[in-house]
């Protein structure tokens, strides 16, 4: 198997809406950006894999069609990742497999999301129409029925985990975590939520969506794109003495998709094995034993403050039960062990979805390579009640 690095990478400004960006030239601005950090041209990729989650906020049915002559790779490689909010973590697993076989040498992963494009007409706003679609990924004869949306999915995984651990996620915990991701957004010129800093009081005080989910501990829907170009090697290495730049290295891929019902044999619905066992499988993968000692900064999906925190007790980095000590005991707040989230995350950078994965890259490789850091992991969920899980570790050269 050949070694794949990151060679290049580059978001577009996360918005809650862009008026005046297709998608399309939302996909061709990520793509001439990442090119441009990677001092290559279009004929220099063997290929692209798309990240586009929803068909319908696309308002396309195979949305990634008219994207292959748009960023100039006609006639080129291209296959489309649909995982839910796992997209563009598969879609990275995806183009690192391809390289690591050997089939091509350089490859363009591009994820891009315009979720307020479905507008719905009888309320004459977005919203609702985003909730309904996503709301689509429910189970067709029971779930979506019931009205079921996102947010009920992850509660349910978050009130089971809560029953289980009843000295867990204690809601002032939860609002400073919240509130530390929103001041770390400010360092990052792309988010949508850059300058929405907010106070543990705030966060408390906000209103509560679905229990125990306040509004202000949940991410927001964006729209933008991302992209990154990974090379097998010998082309890494050539592509990084042009630049200047280091190899960001994939040391380590995991996946797992558990069940998405609960009952004998299927979902645990207190656990989320899927971020358990893609972070155990990335770890063996990259040799690692200890996650918080090897581990300098993390991107770990965000939907909800609360199922950050499970999931990183599910990666190891905290025992389960004891997911507050991520803030109790510092290892998170400034100064701590592990750089958590300096993009803003999900919450304050945004979820534009196919596009989110790929923007934590893009954060962890910058914040590898301005601060001197070795190693960072990045982390993907999606489906219902967190069924996928992705994790990536990333090394500095």
């Amino acid at each position: 198997m050949r070694r794949v690095g990151i060679v290049g990478a580059a978001v577009t400004p996360f918005k809650a809406r862009w008026y005046e960006k297709t998608y399309y030239e939302l996909a061709q601005m990520a793509t001439a950006a990442a090119l441009e950090d990677a001092g290559l041209a279009t004929g220099d990729v063997d290929g692209v894999v798309y990240a586009i989650y929803n068909d319908i906020f696309q308002r396309a049915a195979i949305p990634e069609h008219p994207l292959q002559a748009i960023t100039g790779l006609s006639n080129k490689f291209g296959v489309r990742v649909s995982n839910g909010g796992a997209t563009g973590a598969y879609a990275m697993s995806v183009a690192h497999a391809y390289l690591a076989a050997g089939r091509f040498k350089t490859l363009l992963v591009l994820g891009v999301e315009k979720a307020t494009d479905c507008f719905d007409f009888q309320s004459m706003s977005a919203t609702p129409e985003v909730i309904k679609t996503i709301g689509w990924s429910g189970d067709t004869f029971f779930e979506q029925k019931l009205g079921w949306t996102a947010s009920d999915s992850y509660a349910e995984v978050v009130l089971a985990y809560m029953d289980q651990h009843p000295d867990d996620l204690k809601p002032e915990v939860t609002a400073r975590l919240a509130a530390l991701l929103s001041q770390q957004a400010r360092d990052n010129e792309f988010a949508q939520r850059r300058f929405d800093q907010v106070t543990p009081e705030e966060v408390l005080n906000s209103r509560i969506v679905v229990y125990p989910f306040k509004e202000l501990e949940i991410c927001v829907y964006s729209e933008g794109a991302a992209a990154v170009i990974m090379a097998e090697e010998q082309t890494a290495r050539a592509i990084a003495r042009n630049t200047g730049q280091p190899v960001i290295w994939v040391t380590g891929v995991g996946e797992a998709n558990e069940p998405s019902y609960a009952g004998k044999g299927h979902k645990v619905m207190h656990r989320i094995y899927s971020h358990h066992l893609a972070a155990m499988r990335a770890y063996e993968m990259a040799g690692i034993r200890h996650p918080l000692e090897a581990i300098d900064v993390a991107e770990v999906h965000d939907a909800f403050v609360q199922q950050l925190q499970i999931t990183m007790a599910e990666m190891g980095f905290v025992p389960l039960g004891r997911a507050d000590s991520l803030v109790e005991d510092g290892i998170v707040t400034p100064g701590g062990r592990l750089l958590l989230n300096p993009s803003g995350g999900l919450l304050y950078c945004g979820h534009a979805v196919g596009a989110s994965n790929i923007m934590s890259a893009w954060s962890a490789r910058r914040e590898l390579v301005r601060r001197g850091l070795r190693r960072a992991l990045v982390h993907g969920t999606g489906s219902t009640v967190a069924q996928y899980g992705v994790v990536l570790i990333l090394e500095r050269d």
